[in-house]
């Protein structure tokens, strides 16, 4: 009983934290409470996070906005289609005077990376996290480096259909725990917006304090994988993904092993933001489609009438039962 006690102590006091953050996080960012909540999962499970959406939506500037809150390093890559790899995880540099090569590390070694517009760069640029991202290293010439903890990618992208944009290959989108499909604000928060900025100059120009340490972020991410999953709810996520991966007209490729690993981390994470010690199925349902929609590769049966990965996804808990 007293250790109960002690752990629902220690897990308020967390919780107090979050709310803090996310008290200064609203300080620049309106609205877009759901994505502030998908990036904090993917920050507190280890997972790296997809924000898509057209230009204009706040995703670049929340996602610098949480690491202003945050006492970590940071960096933006700004993805451009005239990028390089070596633009990004760094290059060797021949050194006259020693008559050796150097290594010179790349903007990749950081906590925070910002991809901005990471499909404006063609697949070689894109694939050049690859090793970064599921590996947590990077390859310099001969060496191999270790990247410091925490590490997290948040990538933005436009859709497909806009201009001068590249898809991202299979497997670069299979490393990323999720991805938001970003909206519109409500016109309440488009107001609150302009009332706020429109004669504030930038947003930066507001003090913001920073709340959570690299320490406090790991011990998060324990508190988070110590929360419990019933095999029951083991179960219903395995009868997703496997049903995605039965022969059917319109998916081409089901998800993939890491989906159901992703799934089970995401479930817990958001169980923590709800202030739960324990996965419930309707955490599952919360965060299954950001889990699984890059993950679902449509026929083109699929594409000509215009069926999405969320219809299929709808479909798949429809047809999984619930524990």
């Amino acid at each position: 009983m007293e250790d109960r006690y002690r752990n629902n102590t220690i897990m308020d006091e967390e919780l107090q934290l979050i709310s803090r953050l996310k008290e200064e996080i609203n300080k620049v960012i309106i609205g877009q409470e759901y994505m502030v909540d998908r990036i904090l999962i993917a920050l507190l499970t280890g997972g790296h996070i997809l924000l898509e959406g057209v230009p204009g939506l706040a995703k670049s500037l929340t996602a610098s906005t949480i690491a202003r809150v945050l006492g970590i390093d940071f960096k933006r890559i700004q993805f451009t289609p005239d990028l390089l790899p070596a633009d990004i995880l760094g290059t060797e540099i021949y050194n006259q005077h020693t008559g050796e090569f150097v290594s010179k590390k790349g903007p990749i070694f950081s906590n925070i990376i910002l991809a901005d517009e990471i499909n404006r760069a063609p697949a070689k640029v894109q694939s050049a996290l690859l090793e970064a991202m599921e590996e947590r290293q990077v390859t310099i010439g001969d060496t191999t480096y270790k990247l410091d903890t925490p590490f997290l990618v948040i990538a933005t992208q436009n859709p497909l259909e806009q201009q001068g944009t590249y898809p991202l290959p299979e497997a670069q989108q299979d490393r990323f725990i999720l991805k938001l499909k970003v909206d519109y604000p409500s016109r309440l928060e488009e107001e609150a917006i302009i009332d706020r900025f429109a004669f504030q100059g930038q947003d930066n120009s507001i003090s913001l304090n920073k709340i959570l340490s690299a320490e406090d972020i790991l011990e998060l991410r324990e508190r988070v994988g110590s929360i419990y999953v019933d095999d029951n709810i083991k179960n219903y996520v395995l009868d997703i993904v496997f049903k995605s991966r039965e022969k059917s007209d319109y998916i081409a490729c089901g998800a993939s092993p890491r989906a159901s690993l992703s799934l089970i981390r995401a479930v817990r994470g958001r169980a923590f933001l709800k202030g739960r010690d324990y996965v419930v199925p309707d955490d599952v349902k919360a965060v299954v489609y950001d889990v699984l929609r890059h993950r679902i590769i449509l026929t083109y049966e699929a594409e000509a009438e215009e069926i999405s990965q969320e219809d299929i996804i709808t479909e798949l808990l429809e047809e999984v039962n619930l524990p």
